[in-house]
């Protein structure tokens, strides 16, 4: 028996409304959280406008309360990328992620810098200097390097930073505050270490919730896992098989949204980095023109992409003016009910990012 076939256009709108992107939801920040199990956070406040598009009743003061409170943690995860994690998934889903973490620093250009070194004995050090106190890769590489002659310090923090189980702590990462990188290991920061990894087969489970349907090759890009097959066959009763345009079989819950393709999808301004761009093998049930994704290097609230009628069809950028800034939205092809519907959702965005301040909205539709 052949299974379902899924069109682009469906599996747009069943993204679309795991992640939340259909309608804003009513979720408070921390089941938000944890139903997408984290968001991007490499840029250390994209979070913020990612969760400020999905919540109807989103708070970023409170949102960056639970960072400084430890309720809420930033840490290096998926595909060795910063998420932002309730504190629980932070315990066991970096725990879960750390073979993979640590592949990924063997296959790095760091270890060859360090031909000589025990490895083992520089993550015992920086366990006592990072639990002791946040330090910067510089301060960490520096003080390592006193008990490692003659090894580059960059090499040794970096090290560090993916072999132990490290959180980036506050004030980088929080609303309306500044800070630089600073690093702390788990027993530092929230007095326990993260020795008990999540169920693997629960953790696919839940990406099928927050992204699917879904084939096993976008599964592992999103976590940078191996071994999925057989995960997938332990779990082949929990699931509903599909098919895409290309025949690529597809995995889902058994009982799912999967709305119609005719849905209506807002306009949504997302964040330089997030989820939704970025966890998928196959993007183009998100970006059909096999466009790259922007990732230029900022504090996550200044620049993005935009979601139009449920594909990434602009860019967003904050323009400084003398009294506040304007959002400039670079785009093509709109119509004019497109194009007013990303002046009014922008207008909102930069009510958001700039409360009270004067600030235009100026679609460049080239």
């Amino acid at each position: 028996m052949r299974p379902d076939r899924l069109t682009r256009r469906q599996l747009n709108r069943a993204t679309l409304a795991r992640q939340l992107l259909l309608k804003r939801s009513d979720l408070s920040v921390t089941a938000a959280v944890e139903n997408l199990i984290g968001l991007q956070s490499q840029a250390p406040l994209a979070h913020y406008v990612g969760l400020w598009s999905r919540l109807a009743h989103f708070d970023p003061i409170a949102a960056g309360a639970a960072l400084e409170s430890g309720d809420h943690v930033r840490t290096h995860a998926m595909r060795a990328t910063v998420h932002l994690f309730t504190r629980r998934d932070a315990l066991e889903i970096r725990a879960l992620m750390q073979p993979m973490l640590a592949a990924r620093f063997a296959s790095s250009p760091f270890p060859k810098l360090l031909p000589n070194v025990d490895l083992a004995a520089v993550c015992r050090e920086a366990r006592s200097l990072v639990t002791e106190r946040p330090l910067s890769r510089v301060e960490l590489g520096r003080r390592l390097a006193e008990h490692f002659p003659g090894a580059p310090e960059e090499p040794l923090a970096y090290a560090v930073t993916y072999l132990e189980p490290m959180v980036q702590v506050p004030p980088r990462g929080v609303w309306g505050k500044r800070g630089p990188v600073r690093w702390q290991t788990y027993r530092g920061w929230l007095h326990v270490d993260p020795d008990t990894p999540a169920n693997i087969d629960q953790v696919v489970l839940r990406y099928l919730a927050a992204f699917g349907p879904a084939t096993v090759a976008d599964i592992r890009t999103w976590s940078g896992l191996s071994g999925l097959p057989e995960v997938v066959d332990r779990l082949a009763t929990d699931l509903r098989i599909f098919a895409d345009d290309s025949g690529r079989e597809l995995l889902d819950l058994l009982e799912a949204p999967r709305p119609a393709a005719d849905q209506p999808a807002p306009v949504r301004f997302l964040p330089e980095y997030d989820n939704v761009l970025l966890s998928y093998d196959d993007r183009t049930r998100i970006i059909p023109d096999r466009r790259s994704v922007p990732l230029p290097p900022g504090d996550g609230a200044r620049v993005g992409t935009v979601l139009i009628d449920g594909e990434f069809r602009a860019t967003w950028q904050l323009v400084p003016t003398e009294d506040g800034a304007d959002l400039q939205v670079d785009a093509a092809g709109l119509s004019g009910p497109q194009t007013s519907q990303v002046e009014e959702e922008g207008l909102r965005l930069l009510g958001f990012l700039q409360p009270g301040l004067p600030g235009e909205v100026k679609v460049v539709n080239g």
